[in-house]
């Protein structure tokens, strides 16, 4: 690792403006890979990270958990009304609930629950990985014989996963609710219209790649920008431009999966 990072820092600060971009995300892959065989080994959960973990899964989740889900419920309402409003003046009023649950549902929320705890809670630590590096934090976790990736990336990185795929897996649940509600109304008669919807919607492969789409959401704004801290090769090692390069790299694949998903839901 001392050696590769050696690499790594002479490759960014000698090399043109393209070996830099391919040596950067050559790290991030390098780094995402050593961290999901951390996460799946029993040897990583010492009792510093096991604390800092509970810590952070539930700062990054908790405070935001329920303002989040009010504004998801103010987007869902505004969303559907105006699906709803926009099918009934053309006659296709029939098809308004399953474009609500397609582009509502499917598209938007996973991509919206990412990019809100991008912004809350991954860049943030990303760009605290720094200031603990500049500050000299690993060096005094070391001299303890505490491994720094474990005790401070690794709690960081999952917390940022499990807040993703709560807050999409919550959000769904209450745009659903407020769909229905928002079509039918507060009866129990659109219910098997309803669920035959969803259904024919929601076919294996289509579920499929909603999940995978979700998943991979949430690694990727967990990964890139703690690789973007802990590989920033800037002289002056800033906290903002470590928050500025994670932004701009997990920005560019977060695009890259949704295109991703589309292809594969509608081609």
């Amino acid at each position: 690792m001392t050696h590769l990072s050696m690499w790594y820092r002479r490759v960014g600060h000698t090399s043109l403006a393209p070996v830099r971009w391919a040596a950067a995300w050559a790290r991030i892959t390098f780094f995402g890979s050593v961290m999901v065989v951390r996460a799946f080994s029993p040897r990583s959960y010492g009792p510093e990270t096991r604390y800092n973990l509970a810590r952070h899964v539930y700062i990054d989740t908790a405070p935001i958990l329920g303002w989040f889900t009010v504004l998801i419920a103010l987007f869902t309402l505004i969303i559907t009304r105006i699906v709803i409003v926009t099918s009934e003046n053309y006659g296709l009023s029939q098809y308004a609930l399953e474009m609500v649950v397609r582009v509502l549902l499917v598209e938007l929320i996973p991509l919206t629950a990412a990019l809100f705890v991008a912004l809350r809670c991954t860049i943030p630590n990303g760009a605290a990985l720094v200031e603990m590096r500049r500050m000299g934090h690993f060096r005094t976790l070391r001299r303890r014989r505490l491994d720094p990736i474990a005790v401070e990336v690794l709690p960081r990185l999952l917390a940022g996963i499990f807040a993703c795929i709560t807050l999409a897996v919550l959000s769904c649940v209450v745009a659903g609710i407020l769909a229905y509600l928002a079509v039918w109304g507060p009866t129990s008669a659109g219910i098997s219209s309803y669920m035959h919807t969803t259904g024919r919607v929601f076919n294996p492969m289509f579920t499929f790649i909603f999940v995978m789409k979700t998943l991979f959401f949430a690694i990727a704004v967990s990964i890139i920008p703690m690789a973007s801290g802990l590989n920033n090769i800037e002289d002056d090692g800033s906290r903002e431009s470590a928050a500025l390069q994670g932004l701009v790299r997990m920005f560019g694949v977060l695009l890259i999966l949704e295109a991703l998903s589309l292809v594969g839901n509608y081609i």
